[in-house]
């Protein structure tokens, strides 16, 4: 199938590009970071899962059928989720400024979004309220 059939012709360009351009700030921003151990492993899980978003956008673009593009667009929505998840614990354990995440973490959740309208675009409808995904979180044991 096509990526005409998606719905993503000059959008799915446009979103190569900027999940790629995602990585290279992830990146850029991990090698700005002090040297600490518990910051190299949280900033290594950043960087697989960031770099991740566009090889598996530019894999989901080459989808040998509609379910092949729902699941690797599912995966892109995983891995864009776990780039905020690793820049929030950076955040918030301080060993990063918010002024130096922000911007990472605004498009990590922009692409994480545009991923979800995708994929129930793709789908036909949006997702069933049902869903374990949209269930609402279990109260915290703390």
């Amino acid at each position: 199938m096509g990526n005409a059939e998606f719905g993503i012709m000059k959008k799915g360009e446009d979103l190569k590009k900027r999940t790629k351009d995602f990585a290279l700030c992830a990146i850029r921003f991990v090698e700005s970071l002090p040297s600490k151990r518990s910051l190299a492993v949280l900033s290594m899980q950043l960087l697989r899962a960031a770099t991740s978003v566009g090889a598996n956008y530019r894999a989901a673009c080459r989808a040998k059928s509609k379910a092949d593009f729902i699941a690797k667009l599912g995966i892109v929505e995983e891995e864009a989720d776990e780039s905020s998840f690793w820049l929030e614990l950076i955040e918030g354990s301080g060993l990063a400024r918010s002024a130096e995440t922000t911007g990472l973490l605004r498009e990590a959740n922009e692409i994480t979004a545009i991923t979800v309208a995708s994929i129930n675009k793709a789908r036909g409808s949006s997702r069933n309220s049902s869903s374990p995904r949209n269930a609402k979180p279990l109260p915290s044991a703390l």
